[in-house]
């Protein structure tokens, strides 16, 4: 299996969500996990950075956005995602820094942080879970 493949212009935001309004520390498009850094902006997450608080994410972007820019995320709740999930799947923050992956593919060296569950083969129940401990 691979990183999950989206078209960020289906990212939907679901009823129940919560989202989180803040600003673009570098390009970001919808369906990449964020964190939020030490000047309170949002930058790629990426589960096997020597970085902690690279470690940590935040939420789901919900649009695209250049550095400096407003951006929205979801922090928990439904998403349709914009990519094929399988339904009962766990989803977890990639080595590839914004990118989404099944758990099969979360690795040795990685410090495992669930993104969500996939509901559907569309939607994704975000629910982030980041203890930050290494494989």
């Amino acid at each position: 299996m691979t990183d999950l493949s989206i078209t960020s212009t289906g990212v939907l935001v679901g009823a129940n969500a919560s989202i989180e309004h803040g600003f673009a520390a570098a390009a970001i498009t919808a369906g990449q996990v964020v964190y939020k850094d030490a000047n309170g902006k949002f930058n790629l997450a990426d589960t096997d950075s020597a970085t902690a608080i690279v470690r940590k994410p935040r939420g789901i972007a919900l649009n695209g956005a250049a550095a400096g820019q407003p951006l929205a995320i979801i922090t928990k709740g439904d998403v349709t995602i914009g990519g094929t999930l399988t339904k009962g799947v766990f989803y977890y923050l990639s080595g590839t820094p914004g990118a989404i992956c099944p758990v099969a593919d979360v690795a040795s060296g990685d410090y495992p942080a669930v993104i969500g569950v996939a509901t559907s083969t569309t939607v994704l129940s975000v629910n982030i879970v980041a203890p930050d401990v290494v494989l």
